[in-house]
């Protein structure tokens, strides 16, 4: 039998495992706040890495047109006549202005300030010329040299990712191994469902990637997420700029318990997972087989809760039309956590997705960001449309609540940024349950460069890094 792609997390090394003095485990402050980092960020990052600037669901027809906007940049992002999504610089090439703000369908882009027009491939058109009874080359010269300025756009998983790096090597090659363990879910057939909010936030983009790549803070945030995480149990995975996480549902200890109290638990979970809930008929009857006559439930050796729920959820899921057989056992039961560098966390189990994407302020600020979060769930193609939630910008100054867990990390997180600036704060110091974090900032230091020199952490820990 061929090995499933997730087989490598299932068998990853858990925290003591880890080997930690390849990691920097004191993070200097200023990369939250300092503008000369921001700056650095924006021209050895931002405006040489692939990142996701969108879905391509967000455009599905040609003619289909959204703006990704970067610090000061902006870029128009449009679906062909051939189905082709292509990247532009969103700029004129006659004297520079604006062509799209927002989002929209045309047939052709007309620039408002001299009717310069450019098709959907970013070819130039037509230009305006009045008064002017010569050809077009000699009024202005070659047209085929005035296109539009392309910049790279690939799309994976559902997503279309940006590169403003017209040299830019392949979104395959930046990817890498994570490409391969997130195609068996099949993102690219989900849609978001129940939530889709963009938001202004008062923190640094780095402050939502780091609260979503630690499981620390749920014993002092999220207390009632106690019971359904155990850090101890989680396995990692690093794969170059990327880095996945996964740890089982429940509690570490949750097979000593019997069997109805393993079913209590697993009938529980959809306060935190609502993805559950669609496979409780289809567990209960899992648990009716191990019945007896008085209603009794045990489990034979070699039979859990846990398993019977991956069992549920592979033939619910199967059932449903989504093609599971590249996904392990444990992706049908157990959030992965996946962070696709820079900015793109999601959490996913099969059939389903938490996406959280963070962008840097168009304002230059370094204390405020974007973030996107979206609920991804898989249904069937002729339940898309009707179901599809669609997106709502939420007006600066302005908030709606989520639910309890994400509006929980939403106050957090501004909180950690108002401590962060502090001037008598030069450095935050990881422990060893945020290996992701450290890896996260190794990784950033590498693109940015360090902020300034930070105190070592001597780490005695012998165990080998993956």
């Amino acid at each position: 039998m061929t090995t499933r792609p997730g087989a490598v997390i299932d068998q990853g090394p858990l925290i003591a495992e880890i080997d930690f003095a390849a990691f920097a485990m004191r993070v200097s402050t200023a990369r939250y706040h300092a503008a000369d980092h921001h700056r650095r960020e924006r021209e050895r990052l931002w405006m040489r890495v692939w990142q996701a600037a969108g879905r391509a669901y967000d455009i599905p027809e040609a003619g289909d047109w959204m703006e990704y906007r970067l610090f000061d940049q902006s870029f128009l992002i449009v679906r062909g006549r051939d189905d082709r999504i292509r990247g532009f610089v969103n700029a004129c090439r006659h004297r520079g202005n604006a062509l799209c703000e927002g989002k929209g369908r045309s047939a052709r882009f007309t620039c408002p300030y001299h009717n310069w027009s450019y098709g959907l491939d970013g070819k130039l058109l037509a230009v305006a010329k009045p008064d002017f009874a010569g050809s077009l080359e000699d009024f202005v010269g070659c047209k085929d040299e005035l296109g539009l300025v392309e910049v790279p756009i690939e799309c994976f998983a559902g997503f279309v990712f940006l590169n403003p790096d017209r040299a830019a090597a392949p979104l395959r090659e930046f990817l890498g191994e994570i490409a391969d363990l997130l195609a068996p879910y099949r993102l690219e057939e989900m849609i978001p469902a129940g939530l889709n909010v963009r938001e202004a936030l008062e923190c640094n983009w780095k402050v939502v990637m780091d609260a979503f790549q630690e499981g620390y803070h749920i014993q002092a945030v999220h207390p009632e997420l106690v019971a359904a995480m155990d850090e101890s149990q989680e396995r990692y995975g690093f794969f170059g700029d990327h880095s996945v996480a996964t740890g089982p549902f429940g509690a570490a200890n949750l097979e000593a318990f019997g069997p109805e109290s393993q079913a209590a638990s697993i009938r529980g979970l959809p306060a935190t997972f609502p993805g559950v809930i669609e496979v409780l008929p289809r567990f209960e009857l899992l648990l009716d087989g191990h019945r007896d006559g008085a209603g009794v439930l045990s489990f034979p050796a070699g039979v859990t809760g846990r398993l019977l729920l991956q069992q549920a959820t592979r033939e619910t899921l199967e059932a449903k039309g989504l093609d599971v057989s590249d996904l392990t056992d444990t992706q049908m039961s157990d959030n992965h956590f996946h962070l696709v560098f820079p900015n793109l966390f999601m959490t996913i189990r099969a059939g389903e997705a938490t996406v959280i994407l963070s962008t840097p302020h168009p304002d230059g600020d370094p204390g405020r960001c974007h973030w996107l979060v979206q609920n991804l769930m898989w249904l069937p193609p002729d339940e898309r449309a009707a179901k599809r939630e669609p997106l709502r910008e939420v007006p600066e100054g302005e908030h709606v609540p989520y639910f309890l867990a994400l509006e929980q990390d939403w106050e957090m997180m501004q909180r950690q940024q108002r401590g962060l600036r502090n001037a008598g704060l030069d450095h935050m110091a990881l422990t060893r349950q945020e290996v992701r974090l450290a890896h996260y900032h190794s990784v950033l230091d590498g693109w940015v460069g360090e902020t300034e020199p930070m105190p070592k952490h001597t780490s005695t820990h012998t165990g080998e890094r993956p």
